[in-house]
């Protein structure tokens, strides 16, 4: 699994980063960073959770 993030949607809310902290941050600068593109597969579920929730659907998995 890889994790990606069309940066040009990205508006940097953080619902990701609620959800999965271990992949995802936002730092004190505003934007968005991805912390493991290619996080272990136990994190699915939550990387999956991340992508349904994102209000901007800026968040995609690629296999």
């Amino acid at each position: 699994m890889r994790v990606a993030v069309d940066f040009d949607k990205c508006n940097s809310n953080a619902v990701c980063m609620g959800i999965a902290p271990e992949v995802f941050e936002v730092r004190d600068d505003g934007f968005l960073y991805i912390l493991n593109e290619t996080p272990p597969e136990e994190l699915r579920p939550k990387v999956e959770e991340a992508v349904r929730q994102c209000p901007t659907r800026a968040i995609s998995i690629e296999d």
